[in-house]
């Protein structure tokens, strides 16, 4: 199974990011926290590493926080910081206008001994379906972006104001234009960062299924009732066609949803 997808609009989006960080004080990164790793995007990063980067690993509600508690030391550096934060959460977004104002605090020391009160810009990236949009509409207060459980959904950019002193972009979702490690692919198809319709979706759960008996062998066992394979999971879901055989593409799609929407349990595979 090979993965690959970048449509036009991802070249569009990253030439709208490049410009867009000539002006920009803080870039708030986004990572989905099942795989954060995995959503580190090259061209992203190229683009960001001159400027201040808030890493925020959201979707911590569906995530193993003991791995993510050993991931976010790595994150941190001079000029970064990170944080794991849950954007469905009402007023979750808070504490992220204190971060750009911490990472931006040169700025607005230089500006405050002028007597002038200064307007901080940040960016949002990330990959597709990280939770970006709804990230954005947690900071303003009111659903102020079009979200949705699949990739592709913003797709333009669109500034917005939160707070008093700071102005947010989000951006499309972006992905690189060769995804030459394919276990980093696979992730990414896992979490929904890459649209279903490209990628064989039994060949995908087989592939799931493996990394999940891997690392988390125990939340399988609890799930299935000690499902091995595919063949199992359909046995034990029902999922039978006409003539009483397995319907595999039928628990293909039940797994991944299963994953995705946190049935199985919190899981971080990186």
């Amino acid at each position: 199974m090979k993965i690959n997808w970048f449509p036009g609009h991802m070249t569009k989006a990253l030439g709208e990011i490049k410009k867009l960080l000539n002006n920009i004080d803080v870039v708030v990164y986004v990572l989905d926290g099942r795989a954060p790793l995995s959503c580190l995007n090259p061209s992203l990063s190229g683009l960001a590493q001159n400027k201040p980067i808030l890493y925020v690993i959201n979707k911590i509600d569906l995530a193993d926080e003991s791995k993510i508690d050993k991931i976010i030391p790595k994150l941190k550096g001079e000029g970064k910081d990170c944080i794991k934060l849950n954007s469905t959460l009402s007023g979750a977004g808070k504490v992220i206008r204190q971060k750009i104002n911490n990472l931006a605090k040169e700025k607005l020391e230089k500006y405050k001994a002028k007597g002038v009160k200064a307007m901080l810009r940040a960016v949002v990236v990330g990959v597709p379906n990280c939770g970006k949009s709804t990230l954005v509409n947690n900071l303003c207060g009111k659903a102020k972006t079009v979200t949705g459980d699949r990739p592709g959904v913003t797709k333009g950019t669109q500034w917005l104001n939160i707070g008093d002193n700071v102005q947010l972009c989000d951006t499309p979702g972006t992905l690189y234009p060769n995804l030459a490690d394919q276990e980093i692919a696979k992730k990414l198809a896992f979490i929904g960062s890459i649209k279903d319709e490209v990628v064989e979706q039994t060949e995908l759960a087989y592939e799931l299924l493996k990394l999940l008996q891997e690392q988390y062998s125990n939340l399988l066992a609890e799930r299935y009732k000690d499902a091995e394979t595919l063949e199992d999971i359909a046995k034990v879901r029902g999922f039978v066609i006409s003539g009483g055989e397995l319907d595999i593409d039928r628990a293909s799609i039940a797994l991944i949803d299963d994953f995705r929407k946190g049935r199985i349990g919190k899981i971080t595979l990186d």
